[in-house]
Order: structure tokens, then sequence, then C-alpha cells
């Protein structure tokens, strides 16, 4: 049976038909026409510049200013930042700064005089570039830009801001990104979003558009209060399977797929679709500006304008090991890289092959010194080492679930299908052990043994994993129509997940709180809202997807003949 899995899902938005206006001339003529004397054009770091300016001066202008003549030169700014980039290729460290950091003041007031003597003389202003919203008011149009385009952009030899770091390493450009420019910059347009008159879309200058705010903050707030799902992205690794390239509907010609968020906000993009075309924002966006509907009042008032709750892919069916690895414990994280939690986790077997298996835990009474030492010296070349000696191994089969609180030692082995369900700290990953590989870049893998050994709980091993990270399953409820279990995660990680065998339909009390689900079994289900507040929500088999927390109650309906299975996640509530 042919999946059904939609790699390109569009959330419809409702009364804005017609609202997206395609290609440069097109765009050009309705800011000209409708832009007023003073046009802003704010961009997020990663738009293509000089390509966008030259087709923006194309509107009529008296005055062009240039928001990069306002900001520190590169090496100076690379300089202050050097703490928070660190030598690491991973591994930053958090930066709260704000964008006025970066910024020569007294440019900026030359920039402002210029703007506002120019107007006073009736004359017609364009401010373009990363903060020209605070140059000058007007009309404001944000050029948003998705974070896997951005990254994309880093592989294909896009500097970071201000630098000429060209042919770097992509890696080290990401960090830079998500621990510096990326949390800077959102701080920036959250501070603009109210004022913004148009969204112009360039992640695909092939096909720009341009949509008025009204639309994209009504298709947002429409977002907040019914189901929807993000746009995946799906990546090539050393290890990578071949299962996602059939179930996800992929390119069959590429050699593998070994990841996926289907289910990341920070990382994934939405599409808002106007009838006449869509237009492609930063998920974040929905979070940044509807973060109360979104994620409900226990956990906005927890975790603030952040979506906790992480939903990826791990594909090594026909594939290789991942590395040997743990997860830094809260406070080590918090105290190293500047983050409030951290990256717990767990493996959903979504499918599996025979003697598929999961590393996970400490083996009884091992050596912890000559463990370290085994590592030190399998990186440095000298040996191979032997993980069976140490970690034990457990064999996986479809829907097993292996809890991975952090400071648990783990990967997945070959030929399993793992729906990885985490928190969201982002790339917080303690290689340790790389079976001697390299990358697809032709470097080195990197491993943190140095942290990694700071994070081991050498106490979970054999007997305690197994009683309490091993399928700790139980049932809360059975009827008729469906049979709910617990199946994790540990009482140390803050995320609940239950899985609903449904036979018809189970109706589900989210209790203020957003869930995160995944259709783990069955070709397809509908999502039904009890009160007619949104119309029923297809998801196919392998799809994540979110139902906001200001949906309240929902219906989950099987119009199949066979029991389907979901899988659902949510933010446990803290004791009073």
């Amino acid at each position: 049976m042919k999946s059904l899995y939609d790699p390109f899902p569009k959330t419809r938005i409702k009364g804005y038909d017609d609202a997206v206006i395609h290609g440069w001339d097109a765009i050009v003529e309705d800011l000209d026409q409708n832009g007023g004397s003073t046009l802003v054009f704010d961009a997020y770091p990663g738009v293509f510049d000089e390509e966008v300016k030259k087709e923006l001066k194309r509107i009529p202008h008296d005055v062009w200013i240039d928001a990069l003549d306002m900001f520190k030169d590169g090496e100076t700014i690379k300089e202050q930042l050097k703490y928070n980039i660190t030598d690491d290729r991973i591994f930053g460290r958090m930066y709260y700064g704000e964008i006025d950091n970066f910024i020569v003041p007294e440019k900026l007031e030359e920039l402002r005089d210029a703007a506002q003597e120019s107007a006073a003389q009736g004359k017609r202003v364009l401010v373009y570039g990363y903060g020209a919203g605070l140059i000058a008011s007007g009309t404001l149009v944000y050029l948003d830009m998705a974070r896997w385009e951005i990254t994309l952009r880093y592989r294909n030899g896009m500097p970071n801001f201000l630098d000429t770091n060209y042919d770097e390493d992509a890696l080290r450009k990401i960090k830079r990104g998500f621990f510096i420019e990326w949390r800077v910059a959102d701080k920036h347009k959250r501070s603009l979003f109210d004022s913004i008159d148009y969204f112009l879309d360039t992640n695909n200058m092939e096909d720009v558009k341009l949509v008025k705010s009204d639309a994209v903050r009504a298709g947002l707030e429409q977002m907040a209060h019914r189901p929807f799902r993000l746009v995946p992205y799906f990546d090539p690794g050393v290890w990578g399977g071949q299962w996602m390239k059939e179930v996800c509907n992929l390119d069959p010609d590429k050699e593998n797929y070994a990841w996926s968020f289907d289910g990341v906000p920070e990382e994934n993009s939405i599409y808002l679709d106007f009838g006449n075309g869509h237009i492609e924002l930063p998920a974040m966006d929905l979070v940044l500006y509807e973060p109360k509907p979104l994620l409900g009042p226990s956990v906005y008032s927890r975790f603030g304008a952040e979506f906790p709750i992480r939903f990826d892919f791990l594909d090594t069916i026909g594939g290789q090991n991942l590395s040997l690895q743990v997860h830094p414990l809260t406070e080590y994280i918090h105290r190293t890289f500047g983050m409030a939690y951290t990256q717990d986790e767990s493996y959903y077997i979504l499918d599996a092959k025979e003697g598929a298996s999961v590393y996970l835990g400490l083996k009884e009474g091992i050596n912890k010194d000559q463990m370290i030492e085994d590592l030190y010296a399998a990186n440095r070349g000298e040996i191979l080492f032997d993980a069976e000696k140490y970690i034990n191994r457990f064999p996986a089969k479809k829907h097993d679930h292996f809890l991975i609180p952090a400071g648990t030692c783990h990967c997945s082995g070959s030929d399993a299908m793992v729906l990885e369900i985490s928190a969201t700290p982002y790339c917080f990953t303690f290689k340790m052990w790389d079976w001697a590989r390299v990358g697809l870049d032709g470097l080195p893998r990197p491993v943190h043994i140095d942290h990694g050994k700071k994070n081991i709980q050498w106490d979970r091993t054999t007997k305690w994993v197994e009683k309490n990270l091993v399928n700790a399953i139980h049932t809360v409820k059975e009827d008729d129509h469906v049979k709910e279990e617990h199946t994790g995660l540990h009482e140390l990680e803050f995320i609940e997940t239950r899985r609903l065998w449904i036979k018809d339909e189970a109706v589900v009390d989210n209790e203020d709180n957003v869930n995160m689900l995944n259709l783990i079994e069955g070709q397809k289900a509908y999502i039904e809202s009890l009160d007619g507040s949104f119309e029923p929500f297809e998801v196919h088999y392998a799809e994540t997807f979110i139902v906001p927390a200001s949906v309240k109650g929902y219906r989950i309906v099987n119009p199949t003949g066979d029991t389907i299975g979901v899988l659902r996640a949510y933010v446990r509530k803290t004791q009073a």
C-alpha cells in the first residue's frame, strides 16, 4: 500500500484568499504603489542580501540607506563574541545579548538623522538590512528566513553575519548561528512583529513572495487554535538508512537518509497556504507570536516562549550504528553552555528488522577508568573500542520504547527506525565513540569524551536499566474503544508519553497542555474538534502533528477497519 506521508504539509488559512503576491515584478509594483514615502526592509541574517537589494532598488527612490553601515566591523564582533563562539566545532555558549551590542551608536544616529531629514524634504527613502527597523519608521517589510535554509546556505559557502568565513567548516557556522546570531535575531524580530506591514519570503529565490502582515498574523492565530503539522526536513548521514525513502516519499536516488526533524519548531518551518500560494516561515514565529494558546499556561509559565518537546526520526534500517553518546545533566548544561534544561530523550522503535538493537546503560561491574582510557585510545586510532564489553545491548523490535534520561550511555544499533522523543536544547550530544568513521564531509566526526565522562551516571547498570528504562509500560485505562498505556518517559524527565491503541475513536483531554503526536500504526486518522472549532484534520502513518493547548479536548477517529496506534507526548505538570 502506497504511503500517504506528506513531506510538504501546508496549513490553509481562512479569510485571506489570494493574499500572495508572486515574483519581483509584481512585488516591486505593489510596494511602489502602496509603500509610502519611507520603506524599511528588515532582514533576518541569512537572506541573500546582495541579490535582494538589486531587485528592491528597482523601486523608485531618492535615498538608499544600508543598515550594514551602523554595525561594528566583523573582526571586532568576532573578538567580542570569542567566549561564546569557542574553539569547539559543535558547542558554543549561549549568548543572551541584543542586536544593540553589535551596533556603533553614533553610526546608528547618523543613519536615523539621514532618514529623518530626507523624509522631511519629501524624498523617498528606502532602508535595507538586518536591524533596519531601528533606523526609520515607515512601511515595514520583514524578510524572514527558515533555519534549515540558512543551514543549507552555510554548507554551500555562505558566511556568518559580517564575516568572511566562506570556506569554514559548516558545523562551525551553524554553531555560531545557533548560539548567537539566531538568538539575537529572534529577539529583534519579536520586538518588530506587531509593526510589520509585509512579509517577504525569499527562502526560494526562484519564487519570491510578498504577503501583508495581517494575513500572516491571522494565519498564526488560526494555527494556534487547531491541529497542524510542521514542514519536516531530511538529511543524509554516514550511518543513514533506507526506511524513510519509501515511507516519507523521498527521492529514491539519494544514497540514504539518516535523520529527519518532523516536529521541532525551533528548526522546522511552517507553510501558510493562502489559496493562490503559500509562504514559508520559521515555526518559531508561531511559538514567539502565539505562545500562550499554543503551549498552555503551565508550559508557558515554565519554559516561556520555547517549545520544549521534540520528535525526530533516526533511520538505521540498512544503515549503521549511531555514535555511542551521552547527554549532559541539567546542572552541567546550564553551567557550561548557558542552557536552562537538557536533552532527556527516548527511543520509540517505529520499525525494526530482525537483529535490531539498542545500546543502553552500562554493564555490571565494569572498570570506569578503563572504559574512559579505552575510549581515548580508540579515538586516537590505537584500538577499536569494544562497546559490548562496557555497554548493554538490548534487542529492539517494533513498538519497543527505550527511555534515556540525561547521563545514560546509549545509541541505536543498525536496522532500527527510531522515533526519538526528547526535550529540545538542540545539539547537546556528547559523542564518545563513532566506530572509527569519518563524516560525509570527509572529516573525523566530532567526539567529546572530556564532556561525556563528566556526565555519565555510572550507577545506571544492567539491572537498573532493565527495570527502569526498557519497556516500562503499563496500562492506564482500557475500554471498548481504546487502550491507553503509559510508555515513558522516566520519572527524571519532564515529558510524559502515552500510547493509544484505538479501535474506533478516542477522546483526549489535553488539560491546557500542548500535545505532540505521531501516528505509529495505521494508514490514517482524523483529529476532530469536540466543539466544532476546527475542521477534521487528517494525519497519516509516521506523520508528527501538534495539537495546541487552546484546543482543550479533541477526538482521534480511526476510519480504518484495523486498530491504529498514536503516540502522544506532553509536559508533565509540576507537583504543588
